[in-house]
């Protein structure tokens, strides 16, 4: 190459990362990616290029792929200081406290005169001690016994005072529901004895059901998918007024991450448990990889369920969400799951129903697989771009599908600009339902609506609703919303 070339190639990448720079002030996260991919090919060398690649992808939650750059960015240049604050960040964000702590060390090692260095360690190292300490204490209680077994809510009395929706008996009715979703608009929560119960019945009816849930839909009958909602309560009864409320002849799945990021995963997970209390049969739900005791922890759920209702139910939502199946199969012919397919090819549906999914999510298997890959545009299979699970090709979706005489994998655990996308030749649709995601995404919504017999994907997509002044992750740890 001439020097003239390189030059105008230097010169035309400098040009990219500021359009790219401006895509990311737009939270146009995936052009800016591929904008700075653009000037990486032109100069690779430019450390700068990379870290901000890495916080892009933090922005979509690939956090593999932000460490993948970040490191690239300090190999490049071992004393740029960004360079590990972005990796750090998405070690953060992937609850790996250690290995983000090392690298804050090391941007104050680099950076020892700068007070936001230094407040951000200090930061860090009190919320490390602080998780390790919490995770110890709640993992030899929740290996010792049932927090549910322990609760009578029959003996917690309610207050004359109060005028909530109250549960007569021991029936969760539409009358209820309906008068409990009406508070929650007006900011108002349930007395705690009515949401122990509605809990705890969930927890009954989901610990009897297998891992992977056979759903039968009579011909002439329709039936409704729903992505990932993530705490956005008022784009769920969004959804509601526009699809209709559940009921027998009108049933839902909802396809995991009920809760975390939004401000309102309370009010979202009481509502969709209390559906599930009233249509065992028409409210079917899915664990997500946010249903999860170290999500919940990092992501806002944890503080949120402090604040509205008690300490014990961080405990009670942790010991339920392990009863979540992980998989739904609609009249044997398409196959639902939050994150999607395998490592391996000839993964059978038996296998899944065999999974022992009373735990909390492991670091690999099944298990990990089913809440964290995504689908890939190219063939095979690779790393996955969130540091878990893997990415999988057509040809993997392809093989699944004809191995188990599938015809159809719907999945959710993406955020998508329509709200939906059909990739691998149709036989893949991801569906999410929490528009204009974390206030800041600009997304649209989307839901599926199946007809039987044929099953053919009916996409409904539409726009975030108004909801009170309380932020995305208002609950969240300081520590985390400080990299956000």
């Amino acid at each position: 190459m001439s020097g003239t070339d390189e030059t105008t190639n230097l010169k035309r990448a400098e040009e990219l990362k500021a359009a790219a720079n401006e895509a990311f002030k737009a939270n146009k996260f995936s052009q800016a990616i591929e904008l700075y991919s653009e000037a990486i090919e032109l100069n690779g060398s430019n450390a700068v290029y990379w870290a901000n690649r890495a916080f892009a992808h933090t922005k979509l939650e690939e956090y593999g792929s932000a460490i993948s750059d970040a490191t690239k960015a300090i190999e490049l240049d071992p004393r740029y200081s960004k360079g590990y604050y972005r990796r750090g960040a998405a070690y953060l964000a992937m609850g790996k406290f250690k290995e983000a702590l090392k690298d804050f060390q090391q941007v104050k090692r680099l950076s020892p005169n700068d007070p936001d260095a230094s407040k951000k360690l200090k930061e860090c190292e009190k919320a490390v001690q602080k998780i390790r300490f919490e995770e110890a204490i709640s993992a030899q209680d929740f290996e010792r016994r049932s927090v549910a077994d322990t609760i009578d809510y029959k003996c917690i009395e309610v207050d004359a005072q109060y005028t909530g929706a109250r549960i007569e008996g021991d029936t969760v009715t539409l009358d209820f529901v309906k008068h409990m979703m009406e508070d929650f608009k007006k900011q108002k929560c349930i007395h705690k004895r009515y949401a122990y119960q509605v809990v705890l019945q969930a927890r009954d009816l989901l610990k009897s059901t297998p891992s992977l849930v056979d759903v039968t839909v009579p011909d002439g009958h329709h039936f409704t998918i729903c992505g990932d909602v993530h705490g956005q309560y008022y784009d769920l009864v969004n959804i509601f007024e526009l699809n209709g409320l559940p009921s027998e002849e009108n049933p839902y799945l909802f396809n995991g991450d009920f809760v975390d990021r939004g401000s309102f995963s309370v009010e979202v997970i009481l509502t969709l448990f209390a559906f599930k209390c009233l249509y065992p049969n028409a409210m079917f739900l899915a664990r997500g990889n946010h249903e999860s005791r170290g999500m919940n922890k990092i992501y806002g759920f944890e503080g949120e369920v402090r604040s509205k209702l008690t300490d014990t139910f961080v405990d009670l939502f942790a010991e339920v969400f392990c009863c979540l199946p992980l998989a739904h199969v609609i009249n044997g012919k398409v196959f639902v799951v939050h994150g999607g397919l395998f490592s391996t090819d000839g993964v059978k549906l038996d296998e899944i129903r065999a999974i022992d999914r009373f735990c909390e999510p492991p670091e690999e298997g099944l298990m990990c697989e089913i809440l964290w890959s995504d689908p890939q545009p190219q063939l095979g299979r690779g790393p996955s771009k969130r540091g878990v699970g893997l990415s999988f090709g057509a040809d993997v979706t392809k093989r699944f599908l004809e191995d188990n005489n599938l015809s159809l994998v719907v999945r959710s655990h993406e955020v998508k600009d329509e709200g939906y996308e059909i990739e691998h030749d149709g036989k893949l649709i991801t569906v999410f339902s929490a528009p204009n995601y974390c206030d800041q995404m600009g997304n649209k919504g989307a839901y599926i609506r199946l007809t039987a017999p044929e099953l053919k994907p009916d996409i409904k997509t539409f726009s975030a609703v108004p909801h009170p002044d309380v932020k995305p992750m208002a609950y969240a740890s300081n520590f985390l919303r400080m990299f956000q």
